[in-house]
């Protein structure tokens, strides 16, 4: 189909014009060549018949008694009569004699001698056709009277010239028929180039759009349609690195989803069967433990799918960041205390009023925290710090823990990106997290290096410096 349509729009808009075009020039030129020619033998025989008229004139000055013999010399005696046909005109309109001795019939209807007396002139022309061949007459009334042959005509044979203008139209003819050739040659090596990438680009396509995400175009210019190339085999693999991020992103949620699920229901079976009061209380602390880890999951799916369409929205209220991080901090002291990290807050003095959600800044420390204590081992250090300038505050959480691998740096916020690690988690909360920060026009950066820590750093602009 789109072979098609180009092919008819070309046919249409790029040939259809040429074609006019040249037409229009053959016809210009074919006009222009034949009054070219016809031109040319008209001004030599005008020049023949002024030369015959100023001959007559004078004779006729010197002897007009024996004018008319004279005419009829002329006539008989026409030095040009290979080449055109001297004729003497009676005062009846016909004519007395020929250089060639041969009177025109009846038939033969040349009315430049009409035309010269209409028009009040000296002379009339006429260009017709005679017994099947294309002649040019010329008429010229002498200005003299009481004579028997008042009027001379010349006569000539065009079939020379008209044979030699269609040699010119036949030239120009197949002139344009190979300017057309070349065009449509040019033309369709131009066009196949456009189609045939462009079909391979809509079967490409096709292919990617029923999930083969390893379809890849093979790039022949650097043009528009390789450029084009390039960005559908970009496409193609950022869809199958989403395509593989998601399906990880499911075995992943699945495998979260199964393990507190699996411990909710072997501790509720315990519980039931269990007669002591000390093990009731162990699985009902598990229980509720691995609840609340179910509905932090669930809230993180929540909030991606909302950010995914646009839905997550803030709540802006002015707040001490200084006082959020603290509750927060506090909330994960004794965590660490059980694990054996170092929980350090670097308080600063004065309060630091930022405009922003509070439960979502929350969420991204409560992350970012989360975070921290999972990959720390036990007697590590977790640092917290904050900072702020007349423009901004920038929040410090370093932790001295796993680190990340440097080819995982790149894509950790990635939605769905959990990279090497084997640690639990949904691999979203610190694409949220920083979508959460960008909201707030701020900033979420993370500096790693394997086996030294992590550091994220966040930064929020003070209340009233939001540009």
């Amino acid at each position: 189909m789109a072979y098609r349509n180009i092919t008819k729009r070309w046919l249409v808009n790029s040939l259809g014009v040429i074609l006019v075009i040249l037409i229009i020039f053959e016809i210009v030129f074919a006009f222009g060549i034949r009054n070219y020619y016809y031109g040319g033998v008209r001004q030599i025989v005008n020049s023949r018949a002024d030369v015959i008229v100023n001959t007559l004139l004078g004779y006729y000055e010197a002897d007009s008694e024996t004018y008319d013999e004279y005419v009829m010399e002329l006539v008989e005696n026409f030095e040009y009569k290979d080449q055109m046909e001297l004729m003497a005109i009676s005062v009846d309109e016909t004519v007395a004699l020929t250089s060639s001795g041969f009177v025109p019939g009846n038939d033969d209807v040349m009315p430049d001698y009409t035309y010269a007396i209409e028009n009040s002139g000296d002379s009339g022309e006429y260009i017709g056709n005679i017994r099947g061949e294309n002649v040019l007459a010329i008429t010229r009334l002498l200005p003299v009277s009481e004579v028997e042959l008042p009027a001379i005509r010349i006569v000539v044979s065009l079939s020379l010239v008209d044979r030699q203008i269609v040699l010119f139209i036949a030239a120009i003819t197949v002139v344009c028929i190979a300017i057309v050739c070349f065009v449509i040659f040019s033309s369709a090596y131009f066009i196949n180039s456009i189609v045939i990438p462009v079909r391979m680009v809509g079967d490409s396509a096709r292919k990617i759009a029923q999930g083969n995400f390893e379809t890849r175009l093979e790039k022949k210019n650097d043009d528009e349609i390789g450029e084009l190339c390039d960005v559908i085999n970009y496409m193609a693999g950022e869809l199958g690195a989403s395509e593989k991020l998601k399906n990880d992103f499911i075995s992943s949620v699945s495998h979260e989803l199964r393990t507190p699920l699996t411990a909710i229901k072997g501790w509720s079976e315990t519980v039931l069967e269990a007669d002591d009061k000390d093990t009731v209380q162990k699985g009902m602390k598990v229980i509720i433990s691995e609840t609340e880890r179910l509905s932090q999951m669930v809230e993180e799916l929540l909030d991606f799918s909302r950010m995914q369409s646009g839905r997550l929205t803030m709540i802006p209220e002015k707040l001490d960041i200084i006082a959020e991080l603290d509750d927060v901090v506090l909330m994960f002291t004794e965590r660490a205390r059980r694990e054996g990290i170092n929980l350090e807050f670097n308080e600063p003095e004065d309060m630091i009023v930022v405009m922003g959600d509070r439960n979502r800044l929350r969420q991204v420390f409560i992350n970012i925290l989360d975070n921290a204590m999972k990959y720390s081992s036990a007697d590590s250090k977790i640092e917290v710090s904050a900072v702020a300038d007349k423009e901004c505050v920038t929040i410090s959480i370093r932790d001295f823990g796993e680190g990340i691998d440097e080819a995982d740096l790149p894509n950790i916020k990635t939605r769905f990106y959990k990279g090497a690690s084997s640690k639990r988690g949904s691999g979203i909360g610190l694409a949220v997290a920083d979508n959460i920060i960008q909201l707030h026009s701020g900033s979420l950066d993370i500096e790693s290096q394997k086996g030294q820590g992590t550091n994220v750093i966040i930064t929020l602009p003070l209340a009233g410096k939001i540009k």
